[in-house]
């Protein structure tokens, strides 16, 4: 029995999760990295338009951290599985750290700078993919819930002191900027050497298939399981839906100011908004809610998170548009811990890090979809048109996926299909490791190693 059907009444704490030494090194190391980022893609655009004055090259500094997710994500993120976690972050981490410190190189050209660029967001895939497998080893139960929730909450707030200081520094000293990021890398290179344990994956493979054909087998699992597959389109379009006030930020904001000094405080107001509101959502919902709350309210939360943005259509004052998006973005950290720990319950452990890249590919792609088509649509019609509708057609669709969501006993037999492949040990002729019934197997795998308490 899981620590999660013990204790379904009694949420995990903060100070439960923190008691974890492995993960206050993983958080530490998950924060920094996340504050260097940010830090640097403010930096990066006001340097790459500094020296060229085109803002389609300084757009696309700032979108290649998007190309490795749509494009070969899901594969570089099946080469987690072949090493142990730390060992793929640190080197990632290290990687990192020298490609960012040649960015800084004040003689660099812009073309050399964006390869750079490509070449440092093509280590994002494993690395996110390796911490994502290797979180629920870390911490089980409720606790892998709530630390999920802390985390993504903690992106949010990273993404608002990065941008902070990145835009303070990025008119005057945008290469230390640069070099800010690359310590934060080296720091995080640090805490994963030295305080994370040499976890390796769960239930691999006896013999090793061709890596495309195991990535191939990360979309079998997802979308061959009822299970797996609604937590997947329940989060590619909460994303799709909730990006949309942050991409066209800065259009909506002109549309506000009435004079030139006004347009970047509303702008940033506007795109702060859903990240303070998914702060306090996972700080709430995460803490005050029980687990088998959060779970049924996935649902509720799903639907909320694009019928909190249908009122834009009306054309509000712009404080009221900051408000419907911070309740979009509580909305959405109701939905996304909580989906995500029930996603990791029902996965056989044998297939996180593809896994992972399955499902943070397709929210990169909805996301960049999502800012994508609003964008073009708003040169025809006003943004708040734009926005409404968008929004009610999200609200719509959600709205038959909560319909379709499979009932309890589904969900049930998934999670304990996935624990009784978790715990099979390899033994020639029977069978081990093979995925649960609602799982198609994406190629031979055979499951070892101890049973694991499934994190929810």
């Amino acid at each position: 029995m899981s620590d999660e059907t013990r204790a379904t009444d009694r949420p995990a704490t903060f100070r439960d999760v923190f008691a974890s030494r492995e993960y206050r090194y993983l958080y530490g190391a998950t924060a920094l990295s996340w504050i260097g980022d940010y830090l640097a893609k403010a930096a990066v655009t006001a340097l790459v338009f500094s020296r060229t004055h085109s803002v389609a090259l300084s757009a696309a500094a700032f979108a290649l951290s998007f190309v490795p997710w749509l494009t070969g994500g899901p594969f570089l993120a099946a080469m987690a599985e072949r090493l142990p976690y730390r060992s793929v972050m640190v080197t990632c981490d290290v990687v990192r750290t020298g490609l960012m410190t040649l960015v800084a190189i004040p003689t660099v050209p812009v073309w050399a700078m964006l390869l750079l660029l490509f070449a440092n967001s093509l280590a994002n895939p494993p690395f996110q993919a390796a911490r994502s497998a290797l979180l629920p080893q870390v911490l089980t139960g409720d606790r892998y819930v709530v630390g999920l929730s802390l985390q993504i909450s903690t992106m949010q707030a990273a993404q608002l002191v990065g941008y902070l200081v990145g835009a303070g520094l990025a008119p005057f000293y945008p290469r230390l900027a640069l070099l800010l990021n690359a310590t934060t890398f080296a720091a995080s290179a640090l805490l994963i050497k030295f305080g994370v344990g040499d976890r390796r994956p769960i239930g691999v493979p006896a013999e090793r298939q061709h890596l495309l054909q195991e990535a191939a087998g990360g979309f079998r699992i997802v979308f061959g399981s009822r299970v797996l597959r609604a937590i997947a389109i329940v989060a590619f379009s909460a994303v799709l839906f909730a990006i949309v006030p942050e991409g066209l930020a800065a259009g909506w904001a002109d549309e506000f100011a009435t004079k030139e000094a006004d347009r970047g405080w509303i702008q940033g107001m506007i795109m702060m908004a859903s990240p303070v509101g998914f702060i306090l959502g996972g700080l709430v919902v995460g803490r005050l809610v029980s687990p088998e709350r959060r779970r049924q309210l996935i649902r509720v939360f799903a639907v909320l998170a694009p019928l909190a943005l249908v009122p834009a259509m009306i054309a509000p004052p712009v404080w009221v548009i900051v408000g419907l998006a911070a309740i979009c973005g509580f909305a959405v950290a109701g939905t996304m811990p909580a989906a995500n720990g029930l996603f990791v319950q029902a996965l056989p452990a044998g297939y996180r890090a593809r896994a992972y890249g399955v499902m943070q590919g397709g929210v990169q792609t909805a996301q960049a979809v999502a800012v994508l088509a609003t964008g073009a649509l708003a040169e025809r019609f006003d943004i708040p048109v734009v926005v409404g509708w968008w929004s009610l057609v999200g609200a719509g669709l959600l709205l038959l996926v909560a319909i379709r969501w499979p009932n309890s006993e589904a969900v049930e037999r998934a999670v304990a299909a996935a624990q009784a492949a978790n715990g099979r040990h390899s033994a020639p002729g029977d069978g081990a490791g093979t995925p649960p019934s609602d799982v198609p197997a994406p190629g031979r795998h055979r499951a070892g190693g101890p049973v694991e308490t499934a994190p929810v």
